[in-house]
């Protein structure tokens, strides 16, 4: 469709909101995104996050991430859709969002919003600085962070091996 754009095409694009959430993310892109935003400061654009489950929230508090998301300046919401529905909870009017949801018509997310579409691991990275980073400033912060604690970021819950769950 013509209005599909590649990331070069949209690299440096202000971003005032993001979310990072709906039934399309798994524990581990909540990982990735919490250790790209670990020890980095306060988030230069609005940061929105909300977990699919509640088994996805307890884990993620106990490992560690929400705080970071926390440190970050996130709002953290019940887990859910949130954003994803466009009707519990809503951006700001007429502003830029980039989010991981699968919804990016116009007004969706809030009157007037424009939203960008992509994964858990790019939306930290525009939350951080406040706009869309050119590819090579993403696989710099992704090689840095996300490279070495692979194996340990995409873990997936596999209930059938957490003893709280089996029975």
């Amino acid at each position: 469709p013509d209005n599909v754009k590649t990331l070069s095409e949209v690299a440096g694009d202000q971003i005032d909101e993001v979310f990072i959430g709906s039934c399309m993310t798994n524990i581990g892109h909540y990982r990735a995104a919490a250790t790209l935003l670990k020890d980095e400061g306060p988030n230069a654009a609005k940061l929105w996050v909300c977990p699919p489950t509640r088994m996805d929230e307890a884990m993620l508090k106990e490992e560690g991430y929400y705080a970071i998301f926390e440190a970050s300046g996130a709002r953290m919401e019940m887990p859910g859709c949130s954003l994803c529905m466009g009707n519990q909870a809503r951006v700001e009017n007429n502003t830029t969002v980039f989010s991981t949801s699968t919804r990016n018509f116009n007004n969706r997310l809030g009157d007037g919003a424009q939203v960008y579409l992509g994964s858990a691991e790019l939306a930290a990275v525009c939350a951080q600085l406040g706009r869309i980073p050119s590819k090579e400033t993403y696989l710099e912060m992704a090689a840095k962070k996300i490279d070495p604690n692979q194996q340990e970021l995409y873990r997936y819950l596999n209930f059938d091996q957490i003893k709280a769950y089996q029975s």
